[in-house]
């Protein structure tokens, strides 16, 4: 059962991206170290891109900048669809970053290349935009990608970070982008880090 079973349109295009449809249910056997809000298991990446997405709707007014959350939103859905083949990173394995670049850029192009032409190349370039993080649109869903996962360790007792053995600089460093482009939310974040390093959820 599978990819097998696939029966042919009769049309190159449209097989195409019937294919990569399929492929891309692959995101939700890529687990992340967030852990969900119940406790009962760590999300998968389908379920952070969506998340996150929907978060994109909700916190436009704490920009700095205007953004278009409908871009934002593409960008937030289609970041982490690379990790198919490239697997998920956490944010604060120091080693594992290191060819995180390499081995992403990779996966984009077997990824990306299974598309159209041109559909792979306006995915690509949104996946590129993100990763570069340097318009408002791809900071400020930088921004959710950030506050998600946060958000979370915040409701389960600092799991990922006390997971890791994280220190609160490290955090502190990741969650920047928050405070240069959401001022307002990152208040929340600076409160929200003296509590973790008072339970001990995060090193000092």
């Amino acid at each position: 059962m599978g990819m097998e079973d696939f029966m042919t349109s009769g049309k190159s295009r449209l097989d195409q991206q019937l294919k990569f449809s399929a492929e891309i249910d692959k995101m939700t056997g890529i687990l992340r170290r967030t852990l969900l809000v119940d406790h009962s298991r760590r999300e998968n990446d389908a379920e952070h891109s969506w998340h996150i997405a929907v978060m994109a709707m909700l916190f436009e007014e704490y920009a700095k900048e205007p953004v278009n959350v409908s871009r934002v939103a593409e960008m937030c859905v289609v970041h982490d669809l690379v990790e198919i083949y490239a697997g998920d990173t956490f944010a604060y394995d120091v080693s594992g970053n290191q060819d995180k670049a390499e081995r992403e850029a990779a996966a984009a192009d077997k990824l990306f290349s299974q598309l159209p032409e041109e559909q792979g190349r306006r995915i690509r370039e949104l996946w590129e935009e993100f990763d570069a993080m340097e318009t408002a649109d791809a900071k400020y869903a930088a921004c959710m990608d950030r506050l998600q996962p946060f958000l979370h360790n915040t409701l389960t007792q600092g799991h990922t970070w006390v997971e890791g053995g994280t220190a609160r600089a490290a955090v502190e460093k990741r969650m920047s982008l928050i405070k240069e482009f959401m001022p307002e939310v990152y208040g929340w974040i600076s409160d929200n880090l003296d509590r973790a390093v008072e339970n001990g959820w995060l090193k000092p």
